[in-house]
């Protein structure tokens, strides 16, 4: 099963009702309030939006959907007056009056002393293209034109969220599984403040490079084992080849190169209150080197106090 967004908008998790709760949290002025942890979803319609807050809600957010920018912070304050501590709200181009908002009501929260973070949900043109095609759906921000134009019209709406957002997701090659898989590994931490989390991602540069990597390298300078008739059926994952591309002479020295970069980049990352960090490793196809480097890129930064995992994009298209 494929993350899935064109299918249209799910009801709003939890009961917000139509108004009545603004109206409730603007009476409830003065009241004592807590900082709350808040989650902004949003992205590309058809990218999984609605898929990611299912997600959080089933991790024990209190999710809402399709909320307007501009309720976004009278719903944080009547959660922070009740016993809510997780804040999780699905926003997207339905809402119309939207990135300078959204923009806005994210910086109004992080003055409060609330700790707003944006995942940013999106895919590939093609992937959204097929998902909406196979549903018989308009993109909400078509009009008359094509599909293609009311993609491209909501990523240019989207630039300025997605250039702040804190995590990036990209669906394009997930399915249900593997979307929460990335975000428990990002937010079941039980309301604790959560550390750096790494995601060590291989790809193959013949399928383009992955667009929410935080770092590339490129692990193509190392001898290739699909040459080798003996290893070319095996993957990054196989003893014979992880200990053949791990063996090579420059592959130690990389990796130590490499890691000590790593280790001067992550406490100004904490510093600056990043909280997820994307190394791409690539390879031509994806399906050995980029995948023995990746794992053992994880294994590093795990050792480093990083929560760390490794994800092949790519391992399966060949």
């Amino acid at each position: 099963m494929t993350v899935d967004e064109a299918d249209g908008p799910a009801d709003p998790h939890g009961d917000t009702g139509p108004h009545g709760p603004v109206t409730t949290a603007l009476d409830l002025a003065g009241a004592d309030t807590q900082p709350l942890e808040v989650v902004v979803v949003t992205g590309l319609s058809g990218s999984g939006k609605n898929s990611a807050g299912r997600v959080l809600e089933d991790l024990g957010w209190f999710v809402v959907d399709n909320l307007p920018p501009a309720l976004l912070q009278p719903m944080v304050e009547l959660g922070a007056r009740g016993d809510l501590r997780r804040f999780a709200a699905v926003v997207d181009v339905r809402s119309r009056a939207f990135s300078s908002d959204l923009q806005e009501a994210i910086r109004v929260l992080s003055e409060a002393g609330h700790r707003p973070r944006v995942v940013y949900v999106h895919a590939r043109d093609e992937v959204l293209v097929r998902r909406y095609e196979s549903n018989r759906r308009e993109h909400p921000l078509q009009g008359s034109g094509t599909l293609i134009d009311g993609i491209s019209a909501e990523r240019g709406l989207l630039t300025g969220i997605a250039g702040e957002a804190d995590l990036w997701v990209d669906t394009s090659d997930l399915n249900v599984h593997q979307l929460r898989a990335t975000l428990e590994n990002a937010f079941a931490r039980e309301g604790r403040t959560p550390p750096l989390t790494a995601t060590v991602m291989s790809f193959g540069f013949k399928y383009g490079l992955p667009l929410d990597a935080d770092l590339v390298v490129d692990a193509r300078f190392l001898p290739n084992p699909h040459w080798i008739p003996e290893l070319r059926a095996h993957t990054g994952q196989d003893a014979e080849v992880r200990s053949f591309v791990l063996g090579q002479p420059d592959a130690d020295e990389f990796l130590d190169r490499y890691t000590d970069v790593l280790r001067l980049l992550i406490p100004g990352y904490r510093r600056e209150g990043k909280r997820y960090l994307t190394l791409a490793v690539g390879c031509t196809g994806g399906k050995h080197r980029s995948v023995a480097i990746a794992e053992e890129f994880a294994r590093r930064l795990a050792a480093e106090g990083l929560t760390a995992t490794a994800r092949h994009r790519d391992l399966g298209r060949e």
